[in-house]
Parts: structure tokens; sequence; C-alpha cells
């Protein structure tokens, strides 16, 4: 059980570390083929000329074990949104404050750059999610459903 950790912005160097955490997580949420994007994709999407998303990383002994991905989304009604895609904290590395300090530092920078939320997504049956969040004095509205539209 690792016994420090720090959180810093992630980095080109971490995209493959958090592909696989993105693919741990799919797993976790019963979705193990659902991860479709390539690591080159990733680091374009992520560290490109217009990147489209900012991630954070819990690092313990030089290991990413923790992490966080967002963008901004524009509401209508409440102007600039900072939506938090995943979220994710390897099983050995739980109960350490790891995702307690990865979601404070997408809190600050909500905060920093101005945002008027922060929103996400966790499924029913994902207690331990839920649970964390009801910690952190959020608002989870079972009212809105979701809804895409598969385009490839």
């Amino acid at each position: 059980m690792p016994s420090s950790f720090f959180i810093r912005k992630a980095q080109l160097r971490d995209a493959a570390e958090i592909l696989a955490l993105i693919t741990e997580l799919a797993v976790y949420e019963k979705a193990p083929n659902a991860v479709v994007v390539s690591l080159s994709e990733f680091e374009m999407h992520g560290w490109g000329e217009n990147p489209l998303f900012t991630s954070w990383v819990a690092v313990t002994d030089g290991q990413v074990v923790g992490m966080t991905l967002c963008y901004v989304r524009y509401s209508t009604w409440k102007g600039p949104v900072f939506y938090l895609e995943d979220f994710y904290v390897k099983k050995d590395s739980r109960k350490q404050g790891i995702g307690q300090a990865l979601f404070d530092a997408c809190v600050q920078y909500a905060k920093e750059n101005n945002y008027e939320r922060i929103t996400w997504q966790v499924l029913e049956w994902n207690q331990l999610a839920i649970d964390f969040y009801n910690r952190n004095n959020a608002l989870l509205d079972s009212e809105w459903v979701n809804g895409s539209i598969i385009l490839h």
C-alpha cells in the first residue's frame, strides 16, 4: 500500500497510463469493450494542437494510480460548465485520500476558471461513487434521462 502520493496536471507522457486506467474503469463499469480510442488519437485529443480535455493524475512511487479527465461544455442556462468525464483510482490505491485530492484539483481548476459548476454522471449501482459524491455535498439528479446517438 503506497504511503504518499501527489497530484499533478497530466502530461503527454502519462497518456498510455491514463488510457489504461480508463480501460480499467470501463471493465469496472461492466463495459469491457467500450474503449475504442487508440493511444495516438487519445494523445492528439488531449495534447495536440487543439486539446479537447484536461486531466490530472495521482502519482505514487512513479506510477499513475488515479486520474480525472474533464472538459468544458456550455449550458445555455448557466454558461460554461466543467464536465468530469472520467474519475478513477486503482483499487489497491483507494481509501488514502487520492480520490478526494483528484476531485479537489478539478474543483479548484473550475473555480479558478470561473466555471458555473462541475457536472458528471454516475451509474445508479455505483454506491461507492455515490457515497463519495454525497460526502462532497453533490446534488445527484435522478430526473434526467441520458441520451446519445452512435455516429460511427
